[in-house]
């Protein structure tokens, strides 16, 4: 085939390593946070049986990843700027599947705080940072919101795919009839399950290493250079501090992490409250995952046509609206669509906040210079619900038993959703004002 007949085609073999490179930080971005996050959102019901914990006991576990994860960024950041993407993104893999050997050991409640701190430590001091500037350079100055994009869906779409695998693994130890599966029937099909997802954390590894490019150009290229990147990173910290819709996108980012981290709790809900068995809850939020690839892109698309601001307060309206209705009405088993059409609204609106909410930079008038210092400004505030939100939930749901606790976390998420919505209205109004001098 000549030349001309593959252009006229579209082929363009020179994109490949660059696509590849994508496909290597899609993987590495969702295998990292599956074992922290994924096994206690999908089969939330068993995790608390086989681990014999309470709702507040779980949330206090995930608080301590959160406190770690907090004190991380912008250290985190720092090492970004300082060494090789390609290393970091590798060396944090690996110590996370490592720790899922260990998670898979069933271990005490106290050795469960020192595992989840520990994957605080590994999932951002050494990924988070490192991650988004690979997708910075990917995308170079003129597809920054298509990188991202990619990225954010990608992810998702990856997450589904897992996802997928992980409830099939996870059914096969189970009995026909779930209701008369035994302890050890539950605590092998838990284990495995977290065996599926080590093994795709490690996957990522040879990935990113073959995949992912050295710089170009030294990370530091002298002493002196550091001190002036020093000095220069204080004075951009009090210029991005001056600006009210970085205080403002901060607590949008809480508003819309609050809303993620209430998809946690929807196998719970869909087991207690609508009488589905444990196989059927956690393939509920799995399968709720396939909206991320769709929501992430489409609320990118919409919010390049009516503003970032504008998007993300259609969200939260909403998020209003889906967690109040849970929040008051009575399930009914015979109307199970009604629980499925508002998981489908609700992961719409929240995987659509997490695709358009670090696109509100330009909107809010941050300089390019100033991009990793406001990232890990807002990256502090905006995920503090990895601290307070598995505790709050946690005593919520264990204060009252059955439906009441649900429907009292569910108003917990409205007035989230109300806040983010007031946050969006008031950053809009404010990025409409002249910039200050």
């Amino acid at each position: 085939m000549s030349r001309s007949e593959k252009q006229m085609l579209g082929i363009n073999y020179a994109d490949f390593p660059h696509l590849m490179t994508m496909t290597a930080l899609i993987i590495a971005g969702e295998a990292i946070f599956s074992l922290p996050f994924h096994v206690t959102r999908f089969f939330r019901p068993t995790f608390l049986e086989v681990f014999e914990f309470s709702n507040m006991q779980l949330g206090l576990v995930q608080a301590s990843y959160g406190v770690i994860a907090m004190l991380a960024y912008f250290p985190g950041g720092q090492l970004a700027d300082m060494y090789s993407a390609r290393k970091l993104l590798a060396a944090s893999l690996v110590a996370t599947g490592l720790g899922g050997f260990y998670f898979a050991q069933i271990p005490s409640y106290q050795s469960l705080h020192l595992l989840f701190g520990f994957w605080g430590f590994t999932t951002i001091l050494l990924f988070w940072g490192a991650l988004i500037r690979a997708t910075r350079e990917w995308g170079a100055v003129s597809a920054q919101g298509r990188a991202f994009g990619i990225l954010d869906g990608g992810r998702g779409l990856f997450a589904a795919l897992v996802g997928v695998a992980a409830v099939l693994v996870f059914r096969s130890f189970f009995p026909s009839d779930v209701a008369l599966a035994s302890d050890a029937e539950r605590i092998m099909a838990l284990q495995n399950v977290i065996y599926c997802y080590t093994a795709f954390t490690f996957l990522a590894v040879p990935l990113v290493w073959l995949l992912v490019p050295e710089p170009t150009v030294d990370l530091v290229n002298s002493n002196s250079n550091f001190n002036a990147h020093r000095s220069g990173l204080v004075r951009r910290t009090i210029d991005v501090m001056r600006l009210p819709t970085v205080w403002l996108q901060s607590l949008i980012i809480v508003a819309a992490y609050v809303g993620y981290k209430g998809i946690d709790n929807y196998s719970l809900f869909a087991y207690t409250a609508y009488g589905l068995n444990e196989v059927e809850a956690a393939e509920l939020t799995a399968y709720s995952v396939w909206i991320r690839p769709v929501a992430a892109v489409g609320a990118g698309l919409l919010a390049d046509r009516i503003l970032p601001s504008r998007a993300t307060a259609l969200c939260f309206t909403l998020m209003i609206i889906c967690f109040g209705f849970l929040s008051f009405d009575a399930p009914d088993v015979s109307q199970i669509w009604i629980l499925f059409a508002n998981v489908i609204v609700t992961s719409a609106a929240v995987f659509g906040l997490r695709g358009i909410y670090f696109a509100m930079f330009e909107e809010g008038k941050v300089s390019g210079v100033e991009t990793g210092t406001a990232t890990g400004l807002v990256s502090v505030i905006g995920f503090t619900p990895d601290i307070f939100m598995g505790p709050m939930s946690g005593w919520i749901l264990d204060r009252s038993p059955g439906l009441q606790g649900h429907q009292d976390f569910y108003l917990l998420m409205t007035c989230f959703a109300f806040l983010g919505l007031v946050a969006s209205v008031l950053f809009y109004r404010f990025a409409r004002k002249p910039a200050l001098s």
